[in-house]
């Protein structure tokens, strides 16, 4: 991702296993590309690493939750829209928690 936070950092400490994977979703905290990259790693079934701040078992267990999602940029875009408009914040604000969020609802 082009704004992400993760263009700073090396790229291996984002595929990394146990509990040095909370580490490296301290990364995508606050990170503007943060939904944008959750969506890029749950649409194309990315297997490893930690992408818009969920590890290979959560995205696993999301997708295997939600099967029938084929779009989840679109999803993940329609909730940051949601959550900006009931906010009263700018798209570009809490898009992290619209992510989250989006994610939670489609449990």
């Amino acid at each position: 991702m082009a704004s992400g936070r993760c263009r700073e950092a090396d790229a291996e400490d984002l595929f990394v296993e146990g509990a040095a994977q909370n580490q490296a979703k301290e990364l995508c905290v606050g990170c503007p590309a943060r939904s944008e990259c959750l969506a890029y790693a749950l649409d194309r079934r990315i297997e490893h690493g930690v992408w818009g701040g969920m590890t290979e078992r959560e995205r696993r267990a999301l997708l295997k939750r939600r099967p029938t999602v084929r779009d989840w940029a679109g999803l993940l875009q329609a909730a940051r829209r949601e959550y900006a408009a009931g906010a009263g914040v700018s798209a570009g604000a809490g898009a992290g928690l619209a992510a989250a969020s989006a994610a939670r609802r489609s449990a």
